[in-house]
């Protein structure tokens, strides 16, 4: 790979560092004459499954589940914005979008991706899963400006709106198929997605959706004690509080992008009050040996660090303080001597010092992402 001269160094290796995983994964991940991909490393065809929403969770699958196979979308969505090299938009066009074709299901109304592919029996349709889907064609489009993605995720977005009534004052619930409960997972992250759409085509009711979802997230699901946000509110109105990166860090990537749209202050300050407590919550201090401690990531789903990191990042661009994504640095650093094995497959330990006897697809995908992300970082 040659780089362009008017890289840095750290842009550099870190590029690098994404496209190497990149390979790794194909490598290991790929199944003969299909774009699609296996869930684990080694292969286990009975591997089981807790992301889903009641179904038997342990299958003889040969291939991914929709949601660690969309993470095919985003890493290489951003390397293709990184690189700036044809080969990953052959390889977005031919393999990836090739792939998640197979899981687009027109069987139900509105269109949507279903959790498994669409020559099996009907499967579940989850709301976060396209949402995700939808802000990789969101941001593709913004990209290239191809009208094809745009319209795509107009699409998506039409299924999202599906997953709307006025139970518990409104919100998205998490499954089309279980309406049991409303998700900030299926919430923030719509909100990111509204804005982004409003971003590509100006279309003002956008940017109303993303507000007035912003409102009913923050009222139901944010712990006003630290500022982080619960799981979920089930329809009974009792609140999972369990606390993840990922529903946090979609919150304060929605405070950010609200701010840059809006300009008020108010929004500014949640987001920056959203970053502090993430940092607080989901780092820890660690001090490898012989070496300068630093705040190192907690144990835990790797993906669900990545999309945090996606609201750190959000609001660097505004602040421009370096604290956190610095703090990112020093983790992915870390991550790539100890965190990752011979083979070039990360383990899902921070600090290196547990390894997985299996590799999950979407830990890999996530590495790939927060590599490329950071490389872009000026």
């Amino acid at each position: 790979m040659v780089f362009c001269s008017c890289r840095t160094t750290k842009q550099n290796y870190n590029q690098k560092r994404a496209e190497t995983t990149l390979d790794s994964i194909y490598k290991y991940y790929s199944v003969e004459k299909t774009p699609l991909l296996r869930e684990t490393y080694p292969f286990d065809d009975k591997h089981t499954v807790t992301y889903l929403a009641g179904e038997n969770k342990v299958k003889p699958n040969p291939y991914s589940y929709l949601w660690p196979y969309s993470g095919s979308l985003s890493a290489v969505s951003v390397l293709c914005e990184s690189a700036q090299v044809k080969k990953y938009d052959e390889l977005l066009e031919k393999r990836v979008l090739s792939g998640l074709k197979k899981y687009d299901d027109i069987r139900r109304s509105p269109d949507a991706y279903a959790s498994y592919i669409n020559t099996a029996p009907k499967s579940d349709r989850f709301y976060d899963d396209n949402i995700w889907i939808g802000i990789d064609f969101t941001d593709l489009y913004l990209h290239t400006k191809k009208t094809d993605y745009l319209n795509k995720a107009k699409s998506i977005w039409k299924f999202i709106e599906s997953g709307t009534d006025d139970k518990l004052g409104g919100g998205i619930y998490w499954v089309e198929q279980k309406k049991g409960s409303k998700h900030t997972c299926s919430n923030a992250p719509a909100i990111v997605y509204a804005i982004k759409l409003f971003e590509a085509t100006n279309d003002s009711a956008y940017l109303y959706t993303g507000k007035k979802l912003y409102q009913w997230t923050k009222k139901n699901l944010q712990d006003p004690e630290d500022y982080l946000y619960y799981d979920n509110v089930r329809i009974n109105g009792s609140i999972d509080k369990k606390k993840y990166s990922y529903n946090s860090g979609q919150m304060l990537q929605a405070a950010a992008l609200l701010y840059k749209h809006t300009q008020k202050d108010i929004y500014l300050k949640d987001a920056q009050n959203i970053a502090k407590s993430c940092y607080n919550y989901f780092f820890k201090e660690f001090k490898p040996s012989e070496k300068e401690s630093f705040r190192l990531l907690i144990k835990g789903d790797v993906w669900f660090s990545n999309i945090m990191f996606r609201g750190f990042i959000e609001l660097y661009h505004i602040d421009n303080n370096k604290e956190y994504i610095n703090a990112f640095q020093k983790n992915l650093d870390y991550a790539w001597l100890y965190m990752r094995a011979e083979n070039g497959l990360f383990n899902s330990d921070w600090s290196g010092m547990n390894k997985d006897n299996s590799k999950w697809l979407l830990t890999q995908f996530a590495m790939v992402e927060m590599y490329a992300r950071i490389s872009n970082i000026k």
